[in-house]
């Protein structure tokens, strides 16, 4: 199955000062500001609603490959959606201690930045992030 999100050419900056709920946006534009410091990057829409940093490349079973975003998120309406590839399973030792988040797979909810630890969120990320890139290298070259 082919992964629908893709990156646009659709403004991170802009998307964010569009969200008509003022803590969401505050809590996104902190987000951003954490990720873009984490990654060294900027972010890139990844469909609609999800801003992504790096991407990587994995196999689909039809020998055929795929690329996604390597860490990222998205302000939605009902939680913030915070993208650990790895899973945030794989951390027990962060996770324990990040504060009031649920999870499914490798998305991370949590309904306000103030019910997480934002150290933790950020050690999270940094683990994360050197994971999937040892899991999925960027290609040389």
């Amino acid at each position: 199955m082919t992964n629908k999100t893709q990156p646009t050419q659709a403004s991170v900056d802009e998307f964010i000062s569009a969200l008509e709920h003022p803590r969401r946006a505050r809590d996104a534009a902190q987000l951003l500001a954490l990720f873009r410091e984490v990654c060294a990057t900027q972010g890139v829409m990844w469909g609609p609603a999800i801003i992504g940093f790096g991407e990587y490349t994995y196999p689909l079973a039809n020998g055929k490959q795929e690329r996604f975003f390597r860490t990222g998120f998205s302000p939605r309406k009902q939680n913030l959606s915070v993208y650990i590839g790895a899973g945030i399973q794989r951390r027990p030792d962060l996770a324990e201690r990040l504060g009031k988040y649920k999870h499914k797979n490798s998305c991370v909810y949590i309904n306000t930045l103030a019910d997480v630890d934002l150290d933790v969120l950020k050690g999270l990320i940094v683990a994360d992030i050197q994971e999937m890139a040892e899991r999925y290298p960027e290609p040389q070259g």
